[in-house]
């Protein structure tokens, strides 16, 4: 094949100068046929082999097809890339030729078998207010000092692209519908059709092709919104790519640096103003900034119902010996005198209560990590005046006295030194149970000053209490209109006039 300085050559020597085919073929020593074809013809350059030829790779092309065809059984994130085979080549078949080759022939040899990463994909531009993604992602953040492992839910207008973004402790189907109902209420209204995942708490069986079996719960959620569920194919992230993109968005924006709070709520009150004051720019081929659009898409949601979607699960429960019952691998106390009796358990997102005959004997703060106990320490009280030597080692006791005030410890000391070790716990726990019947803040006070008088008795620390509360308003009789003096004699006459 003619280089472009022999092919420039070869046209000067005949077109400027004159000489013919034979004294060209000569001079420079390619055959006529060439030397016609170059006169002929436009400067194509070298044409492209039909086949590469790998001289040292090429004992190895089975190896590495066997390879490849094996990873199309295989999750896509554990399959062979080009670097990976190029190791194995080299430490376990002694490969000794370059890299580039390896890459070069593994990506033909994927386009060829079938499993190339590439595709193609379509320009969208959905209508305002007829769909939404959804989906879940994981972070960080600081609770009362402590790291915490969090769930976030993450929610995205396909019209507009207005997010919505809250955070859970776990992404169980309470947090789920609890999620999707203040979603709901942020956009203003219900989208028609949701896309998720195939998560369990919607799904049961995922079914061939796009027929999927919902758990009954979901589709009594789903139903009472209207809405129409969508789910993606396994493993088909890209067919809800803006959620997806919301999720790694929301971490690196929102959560970045980790958010530091003594509740989930009020990092959650924190992203609600964030995902409100989104929106000032214009998506790429979009027309209007986002926020504009968030509002006309209002009005072409489907309205809220009158009343939100009843997000509970109720139980019956049977306190065990240790005055607890078991919720999801979790404990909740109850007061000791409920032991064995039947109650009535509502689990709520954020919270467990228990009823017995329709009175609430006990709320909890819902756990979600397993084999926890709840346990309130004045539900045991009246157990400990009966078994004081029991006091010390008591469970709910001992996690409340991380968090006494010292005048506590020193009143419990003096209580025991004053009346002996039996006869001041028991006293002590009539101070504890005060906390009651009155402000945690106003007992702790009356402590506080019993300590620093001196006082080693209950009935005092109680009548500093009461001292410090205010006392009654007496409002005077005259503010209030008199009736008019009635004439009592008429009620003499009605025995007959006698």
């Amino acid at each position: 094949m003619l280089r472009m300085d022999q092919y420039e050559h070869i046209r000067t020597a005949h077109r400027v100068y004159g000489q013919n085919i034979s004294e060209i073929a000569r001079v420079t020593g390619h055959s006529r046929n060439t030397i016609r074809k170059a006169l002929s013809e436009p400067y194509n350059g070298y044409s492209p082999r039909q086949q590469q030829p790998f001289p040292i790779l090429g004992p190895f092309l089975e190896i590495i097809d066997g390879w490849l065809r094996d990873d199309r059984g295989r999750p896509r994130k554990q399959r062979h890339t080009a670097r990976r085979v190029f190791d194995r080549l080299v430490t376990e078949c002694g490969y000794t030729g370059s890299e580039s080759n390896v890459r070069k022939y593994v990506r033909e040899a994927k386009e060829r078998l079938g499993i190339t990463t590439q595709r193609a994909f379509l320009p969208l531009e959905p209508e305002l207010g007829q769909e939404a993604e959804v989906d879940w992602g994981t972070a960080t953040v600081i609770l009362q000092g402590q790291p915490l492992k969090a769930k976030f839910f993450c929610m995205r207008s396909k019209g507009s692209g207005k997010p919505f973004v809250r955070l859970y402790p776990c992404e169980r189907q309470q947090a789920f519908f609890d999620a999707l109902m203040r979603g709901f209420a942020f956009y203003g209204g219900v989208f028609p059709r949701l896309i998720f995942d195939n998560l369990t708490s919607a799904v049961r069986k995922v079914l061939q092709g796009k027929a999927r079996l919902e758990q009954e719960s979901f589709t009594r959620f789903r139903a009472y919104y209207n809405f129409e569920a969508r789910f993606c194919n396994p493993g088909a992230g890209h067919e809800k790519g803006g959620v997806e993109g919301l999720v790694g968005f929301a971490r690196r924006n929102f959560l970045v640096p980790m958010p530091e709070a003594q509740s989930l709520e009020e990092i959650n009150e924190r992203l609600l103003q964030q995902c409100t004051a989104y929106g000032r720019h214009t998506i790429s081929g979009r027309d209007k900034p986002v926020e504009v659009l968030f509002e006309e898409e209002r009005s072409c949601l489907l309205a809220l119902p009158e009343a939100p979607f009843v997000n509970t699960r109720l139980l019956s429960a049977k306190p065990d010996k240790y005055a607890t019952v078991i919720v999801d691998k979790n404990r909740y106390s109850v007061p000791t005198s409920l032991v064995g009796r039947t109650l009535r358990v509502l689990c709520h997102v954020d919270q467990v209560e228990i009823f017995a005959q329709g009175r609430r004997v006990a709320a909890h703060r819902r756990l979600f990590a397993n084999n926890q106990w709840q346990l309130d320490p004045d539900h045991y009280l009246e157990l400990l005046q009966q078994r004081p030597l029991a006091f010390h080692s008591a469970r709910p006791i001992r996690d409340w006295k991380k968090r006494w005030p010292q005048t506590m410890h020193q009143l419990l000391e003096r209580f025991c030194q004053s009346h002996g070790e039996n006869r001041g716990i028991k006293v002590f726990i009539e101070v504890l149970l005060l906390f009651r019947h009155h402000p945690a803040e106003e007992v702790q006070q009356a402590i506080a000053t019993a300590v620093k008088s001196g006082i080693s008795d209950c009935g005092a620390i109680r009548h500093l209490l009461h001292r410090n509360q205010p006392a009654p308003q007496i409002i005077p009789l005259d503010r209030y209109a008199r009736l008019p003096e009635a004439d009592i004699s008429v009620y003499g006459r009605l025995g007959g006039g006698s």
